[in-house]
């Protein structure tokens, strides 16, 4: 009996100190912390160097100085929700099935790498907006806007149905988020998406942010007043300038929705003053649009900076419970946006501005400090990145590729030279025809293809970096042109995408417009 008495003892020692062992590879699994903005430009943020200077954003920057800068990280398909879907599945927009934000829901029984980490025994947690349509899969945990969301008081879901939330919705997302943080799991690895509607139009402050510029100008880009001269049609018929498109609401010469009486109180103090002096100048022609330009810019950087106040707070909360140096943190944006630029807002063509994201990785002792990186890197390789550094496989149905290789320094000798691209959404809500597309370090190869052109064009970054000039009939160009086309129909196979897409992936469904503004009872 004491020998099995021995036995017993014993083989529960040995248990306990498997479960021990366990419970240490678990605890040694890094955390990942996703933090994502909507329409977040490049040109917005101080650490990448615009030479416009139009912001400070200390707290971001810190991340890129503590961690690796991606210069070119490009996008698929320029637009919202499609981005999004992307980077959960690390599929194109044709294999998922969530081409444009009009009439798509998205496929939530398709695998993601949520869903794979929550398998591997990670905690998971959704949290901002998600913009997707259909319910949230793959997280133990879900607090999304309703379709948008709006700035103020906006409604959020859960689970358990809808819940208001009072204040900036900016702040609102990362006080979730924080209390996810305290109340987690903390057996197990966590990924935490902590996604913010800022900086989407209609790009409405904090009121703690209203004249924060003093009043102070900001400088033009070089295209405000692009002519489009040259150009294909697709080009001049858009419906995103400054000098077309621009709304009251936009103007902020009516207030932001859902204001309280407190809050408006403060809002028309700011507003109103100025909206009067506007509207007694009454500008017309180019000094209208350089009006709008300098509204635009307060409304839109006063937006990047609460994001950039909000990451602050995340970076202090991971210092103060000692979790840095066990997170991967990335930040990025679901694509670029332009800011003025070619006198246009919102994104969605190939041109550099909306076609690149920012992106910046940090990974204390696992990547190098203060790296900057300049291959073709995109949001669908997301996904397998995330896998990559929680030491799991990706699904044999993702097209990216893991970054982690690039983050530690080695650019493998096989990385990716060019990049498919392909837009649908089309006629609203701004009348930017389809276009599909090469992308090399040097140059774009463009097809704009519906539904009244049938133009191509070539673009060159290095001649022409403001991109207002088309070289595809310049005789200088016809070998680039012939390897460009050969690679754009090289690419079309490898991504799988060589039938034409379904009449659906145009978006031809009426739309509310834009910007899209959450009614009580809609989940777009």
């Amino acid at each position: 009996m004491k020998q099995l008495a021995f036995c017993f003892a014993f083989a529960a020692i040995i248990a306990v100190a498997q479960q021990s062992d366990g419970s240490a590879q678990e605890s040694a699994r890094p955390n990942i912390l996703f933090i994502f903005c909507d329409d977040l430009t490049c040109q917005s943020l101080s650490c990448y160097g615009d030479n416009r200077h139009l912001l400070d954003t200390p707290n971001i920057d810190r991340i890129a100085r503590e961690g690796i800068r991606f210069d070119r990280c490009l996008v698929t398909n320029s637009i919202c929700g499609p981005s999004r879907a992307t980077i959960l599945t690390g599929k194109y927009s044709h294999l998922n099935g969530f081409y444009n934000n009009s009439n798509c829901k998205f496929d939530s029984d398709q695998v993601t790498f949520p869903k794979l980490l929550q398998k591997s025994g990670y905690a998971t947690a959704m949290i901002g907006k998600w913009h997707l349509v259909s319910d949230p899969t793959g997280f133990d945990y879900w607090n999304i806007l309703p379709g948008q969301g709006l700035y103020y008081n906006s409604q959020m879901i859960t689970k358990d149905g809808r819940v208001r939330q009072d204040g900036y919705v900016t702040d609102v997302v990362t006080d979730v988020s924080l209390d996810w943080l305290r109340n987690r799991d903390k057996s197990k690895p966590f990924l935490l998406m902590s996604q913010h509607k800022a900086p989407h139009r209609e790009w409405a402050p904090a009121l703690r942010h209203l004249g924060w510029n003093k009043d102070q100008d900001f400088a033009e880009p070089e295209t405000l007043f692009d002519d489009y001269s040259g150009r294909s049609l697709a080009i001049s018929d858009h419906d995103m300038g400054l000098d077309r498109t621009f709304t009251d609401l936009d103007a902020k010469l009516v207030p932001a929705p859902n204001l309280t009486d407190e809050q408006l109180k403060e809002w028309n103090a700011y507003y109103e003053p100025r909206n009067e002096a506007f509207r007694k100048a009454n500008p017309q022609g180019r000094d209208l649009v350089r009006w709008r330009y300098q509204r635009y810019m307060h409304d839109y950087l006063a937006c990047v900076k609460a994001v950039d106040e909000n990451v602050g707070r995340i970076l202090d909360f991971l210092d103060a419970e000692k979790l840095t140096e066990n997170t991967l943190l990335v930040f990025s944006s679901d694509q670029g946006f332009y800011l003025g630029e070619h006198g246009w807002f919102d994104k969605r063509w190939i041109f550099e501005e909306s076609l690149r994201s920012p992106l910046l990785v940090r990974w204390p002792g696992k990547i190098k400090a203060g790296v900057t990186n300049r291959n073709i890197v995109s949001l669908i390789d997301f996904a397998e990145t995330f896998l990559d550094v929680a030491g799991q496989q990706p699904d044999s149905e993702m097209q990216g590729r893991s970054l982690l290789p690039l983050c530690q320094g080695e650019t493998p000798s096989d990385w990716r030279k060019s990049l498919y691209y392909h837009y649908y959404e089309f006629p609203v809500p701004h009348h930017v025809r389809p276009h599909v597309g090469v992308i090399t370090d040097r140059y774009k190869l463009v097809h704009y293809y519906k539904p009244d052109v049938d133009d191509w064009e070539l673009l060159d970054r290095e001649k022409d970096p403001l991109e207002v000039k088309n070289f595809y009939a310049d005789p200088a160009y016809a070998d680039t042109v012939k390897e460009l086309h050969a690679e754009l129909e090289r690419l079309k196979i490898e991504v799988q995408e060589t039938a034409e897409p379904p009449r659906s992936a145009y978006g031809n469904r009426p739309f509310a417009g834009e910007p899209q503004i959450e009614q009580p009872g809609g989940r777009r």
